[in-house]
């Protein structure tokens, strides 16, 4: 038998206690907007119920029923454009033919497989779902534009554009201005005197000092106050509030994160509560998926595929100096935790020590055999196994020695980030010339700059980007040796 609910109890002044209130992360843009991005999602059923009329079929429950889960379905698949972007910057969606055939391709597979599996198949025209598919995906594609068109039309009426003010007029508030509709901006607000914000002053957006805001937002009949003050000045971040209560303005802080060095920077709720990722890995949930199975699915064909050479050349290095034809050396991996990386051998030692190294133009340690696989990364095909096994990747930063990456990690700020992802056989800082010896530190620091900024900016298609360029890269054989 369950205990009753327990009633709250007053403390000692009379005051209940209150429960921790949960924060939702994200802010919905206008209620027009949203109908207007989801128009799509009415598209389909409209287009479902002219598809009927055009061959003169009646709407019959099974009908209704499918034009309920093509509603469920679209509106969890299709993507909406991006019509605050539109607005905001300018921007027209990209690849939006490709992507719309891929989801409602998505849809139709999902109803057809339903259909199918429940057996009713036969109980709908083929003619007219046939007709609703194809034509569908082409209407899909024209509602883009008709949305985005339509978005722009109400932005320049107004119905769409919220007045806002922003406090705050640092790199923070500039940067925020940049990204918010310039037709609803009212202006800045700061503590400091206008002398100190000539910049800001000499574009007129500079509306007044922050013991006026409030009496401003209430005449104004400003929508939304955005905080853009940093952290430190949460004294006067709480006397704005105060003040700020007796208006209906909501109410944003945005915090300055400009000083950090930002690396997949993203808005996460935490259970309710909200944070803000300073540093965080690209691959989460699909993304993740889709590298590995990219990684599994090449090395495994290139594997195959290459076999023949690869048994090939381990017998010419076995023959033609002495040692074994696969070169085990320690490197970090994912998570800085240490793998085993495989090449063939191309040199007459196999340093794997405190201290390694690195081969140089010329070098006596390289064999006449091993500098050609070293002239044209052959030496580094191996890796194909140590990227099957999970330990690397075909796309990311190259992994380094332990004994260079003990001594890089404490000279280099931010290179143990490059970790947060598999080592890959190729990156984006290879592809940029940044191959082989790294005998000064200014070129480990420019090979780690690129590891960062392929970590900042990763995408699929940025991966198949590089793995073309590494074509060109290894066939015109620069810093190789």
């Amino acid at each position: 038998m369950s205990a009753a609910p327990r009633e709250p109890v007053p403390d000692a002044v009379g005051r209940f206690p209150q429960s921790s209130p949960r924060v939702i992360v994200g802010e919905g843009p206008p209620l027009a907007l949203t109908l207007i991005e989801r128009l799509d999602v009415g598209a389909v059923v409209l287009s479902l119920f002219v598809c009927l009329l055009a061959f003169d079929e009646p709407l019959t429950l099974g009908y209704l029923v499918v034009a309920v889960i093509s509603l469920v379905l679209s509106s969890r698949m299709l993507t909406p454009p991006d019509l605050r972007g539109v607005l905001n910057y300018g921007a027209v969606p990209s690849r939006v033919v490709a992507r719309t055939m891929l989801e409602w391709g998505a849809v139709c597979g999902l109803l057809l497989l339903l259909g199918f599996s429940l057996k009713v198949s036969e109980e709908f025209s083929r003619s007219v779902m046939l007709t609703w598919f194809s034509s569908t995906a082409l209407l899909l594609i024209v509602m883009q534009e008709v949305q985005v068109q339509l978005a722009r039309w109400l932005n320049r009426r107004g119905v769409v554009a919220i007045r806002h003010v922003i406090v705050g007029a640092g790199q923070a508030g500039t940067e925020l201005a940049r990204r918010l509709p310039a037709a609803a901006f009212r202006g800045f607000f700061d503590f400091r005197a206008p002398e100190r914000l000539q910049e800001v002053a000499a574009r007129g957006e500079l509306v007044g000092r922050c013991s006026e805001l409030g009496e401003f937002v209430r005449r104004e009949g400003i929508a939304i106050v955005y905080i853009t003050l940093p952290i430190a000045n949460s004294p006067r971040i709480r006397e704005l509030l105060a003040d700020l209560r007796n208006t209906t303005s909501s109410i944003y802080f945005v915090p300055d994160v400009f000083g950090f060095d930002l690396i997949q920077a993203r808005v996460v709720d935490l259970n309710g509560l909200p944070a803000l990722a300073i540093c965080d890995t690209p691959l989460r949930g699909m993304n993740a998926v889709a590298k590995r199975l990219l990684d599994v699915v090449l090395s495994a064909v290139g594997l195959v595929v290459l076999s023949p050479l690869l048994l090939g050349i381990a017998l010419l290095v076995r023959t033609t100096s002495p040692g074994p034809a696969l070169f085990l050396q320690r490197r970090y991996g994912l998570n800085g935790e240490e793998i085993v990386v495989y090449k063939f051998r191309s040199m007459t030692v196999r340093e794997d020590g405190q201290e390694i190294r690195q081969a140089s133009a010329h070098d006596q340690r390289v064999t006449p055999l091993g500098r050609v696989l070293r002239s044209t990364s052959i030496d580094e095909l191996p890796q194909l196994i140590n990227v099957l096994q999970g330990q690397m990747s075909l796309v990311g930063p190259r992994p380094h020695a332990v004994a260079h990456n003990e001594l890089y990690r404490r000279r280099i700020n931010g290179y143990m980030v490059r970790h947060k992802v598999r080592p890959g056989i190729t990156g984006w800082a290879q592809v940029h010339g940044l191959r082989g010896e790294t005998d000064t530190l200014d070129k480990m620091e420019q090979r780690v700059r690129y590891d960062l900024e392929y970590l900042t900016n990763w995408s699929l298609a940025l991966d198949v980007k590089i793995l073309f360029k590494t074509v060109a890269v290894v066939f015109g054989r620069r810093n190789a040796y």
